[in-house]
């Protein structure tokens, strides 16, 4: 009879911790709560680069901001930004990506062409 309660014990212990997460996060990745307006960031133009926007992140039940920063352009490509997409009755963040620059420009992308 103890080990029958152990384990019924055990069981609504480990279903509370779900509900915990699925109250969190919903699914995996998906952030109930709407993330912050993005931080404004003082952007120089630098030859040869592309300025990433920085952007918002869950980290221990609170919003901390991941600074943006500068990569190299890559030839005949374009920087599609980050994004925080609604999915649902949540927010997913959808990472940004070098893309194939040979059908123009995507929305919000920065087209870079080879200079050379």
């Amino acid at each position: 009879m103890r080990q029958l309660s152990t384990i019924l014990l055990a069981f609504a212990l480990a279903a509370s911790s779900l509900g915990c997460v699925a109250t969190v996060h919903g699914e995996a990745g998906v952030v109930v709560e709407d993330p912050p307006p993005p931080r404004e960031e003082p952007i120089e133009v630098r030859a040869g680069f592309v300025f990433v926007q920085g952007h918002w992140y869950r980290a221990g039940g609170r919003w901390e901001w991941q600074a943006g920063h500068y990569e190299r352009e890559r030839a005949n490509m374009h920087w599609t930004a980050g994004r925080w997409e609604r999915r649902g009755n949540g927010h997913v963040w959808v990472e940004g990506r070098w893309e194939n620059g040979g059908t123009g420009r995507a929305e919000g992308g920065v087209e870079v062409r080879d200079h050379r």
